[in-house]
C-alpha cells in the first residue's frame, strides 16, 4: 500500500472533495456542455510556434469582439490603488511590490477563467458577451476550478514569503524609510542588485511551476469531467510533448506582463484580457476537443 507524504495527502483531499460536492456547479453536463465528454484521458496534440501566434490573433479577435479590457480597468486599479495605499500606510510593505505585481503571472490563469468562458461560449454560438463570463459559476467542474485555484493561491502565498526572505536576507530585515531610500538602495548597491538577481531567479522558477500545472488545465476543466489533479498532468504532459512552443509561449507571456506593467500597469487592462482569451484558443490546439460544436 502506498503511503501518501503530506502534500500528495492534501491534493487528494481536496480533489475529493471537490468531485463529492460537484453538484455545486448547479448545471448538469448535458446543459453546459455542448457534447457529452468521454471517459477517454485528454489526448495532447504536438503543435508549433506557428500554432502560438495564431492562438494570439483569435485572442486579440475575442478582445476586440467584447472589449473585456474594460472589465479589467474594473478589477486591477482598486487593487493596485488598496495595495498602494497600504504600502504608503505601512512602510514594511514596500518590498513586497514588486513581488505582488509578479503575481499577475502566478494567479492569471485562475482569474482569466472568465474569459475563457467567454471565447468557449463563443465557439459554441458564435457570439461573445460579458455575461457569458458568470456562467463558470454554474460549470459542473466548479469545485474542481476553485480546488486549482486555491493551488495557485497557495503558490502566490508562497512566493510572497520567499521573497521577504531575499530582502531580508539582502536589503533588510529593517523595512526601508521611504520609497525612494528603498529605490536608491536597490539600484545603486550591491545588495539590491543580489535581491533583484536572487529575486528574478526565484520568481522565475515560481513561474515555471505555475506554467507547469495550468498552461491548459483551466479550459480543460471548463470543457471536460475532469477532476484538478488529472488537469494538472495534462498541463505537465503538454509541456513535456511539446517544449518549444510553449516555452515560448510562456515567454511571450512573461514579456507582455513585463511591457503591460510599464508604466503603473497600465497596459495590463489589455494584455491581461488578450492572454486570457488566447489561452483558450492555445488549450483548442493543445487537446483534442471534447465539447466544441459539431
Amino acid at each position: 500500500m502506498h503511503i501518501k507524504n503530506p502534500v500528495e495527502w492534501f491534493f487528494a483531499q481536496l480533489e475529493a472533495t471537490a468531485e463529492a460536492t460537484a453538484v455545486v456547479g448547479g448545471t448538469s453536463a448535458e446543459e453546459y456542455w455542448s457534447h457529452l465528454p468521454t471517459d477517454k484521458l485528454p489526448d495532447v496534440q504536438k503543435i508549433g510556434v506557428s500554432d502560438v501566434k495564431a492562438a494570439m490573433k483569435q485572442g486579440l479577435e475575442d478582445f476586440f469582439a467584447a472589449r473585456t479590457d474594460v472589465i479589467f480597468l474594473c478589477l486591477i486599479y482598486p487593487v493596485i490603488g488598496l495595495f498602494a495605499a497600504a504600502v504608503t500606510a505601512r512602510g514594511g510593505l514596500l518590498p513586497l511590490l514588486f513581488p505582488v505585481a509578479s503575481g499577475f503571472a502566478l494567479l492569471g490563469p485562475f482569474f482569466a477563467v472568465g474569459l475563457y468562458e467567454m471565447s468557449r461560449r463563443r465557439e459554441i454560438t458564435g457570439v461573445i458577451k460579458w455575461s457569458d463570463s458568470f456562467a463558470v459559476l454554474k460549470s459542473p467542474s466548479i469545485l474542481s476550478i476553485i480546488a486549482l485555484g486555491i493551488v495557485l493561491i497557495l503558490l502566490f502565498l508562497t512566493w510572497l514569503a520567499v521573497a521577504q526572505v531575499i530582502y531580508d536576507l539582502t536589503l533588510g530585515p529593517y523595512p526601508p524609510p521611504s520609497i525612494a531610500a528603498f529605490l536608491t538602495a536597490l539600484f545603486t548597491s550591491t545588495a539590491g542588485w543580489e535581491m533583484i538577481i536572487i529575486g528574478m531567479i526565484t520568481g522565475g522558477i515560481f513561474a515555471a511551476i505555475v506554467l507547469l500545472i495550468s498552461v491548459v488545465s483551466f479550459p480543460l476543466l471548463l470543457d471536460s469531467h475532469f477532476g484538478f489533479i488529472i488537469a494538472m498532468e495534462t498541463s505537465a504532459k503538454a509541456i513535456k510533448t511539446d517544449p518549444a512552443a510553449l516555452i515560448t509561449w510562456g515567454l511571450i507571456v512573461a514579456v507582455l506582463l513585463f511591457l503591460g506593467s510599464l508604466p503603473c500597469f497600465l497596459g495590463l487592462v489589455i494584455v491581461l484580457p488578450v492572454l486570457g482569451h488566447s489561452t483558450w484558443h492555445l488549450y483548442r490546439r493543445l487537446i483534442r476537443p471534447y465539447t466544441a460544436p459539431v
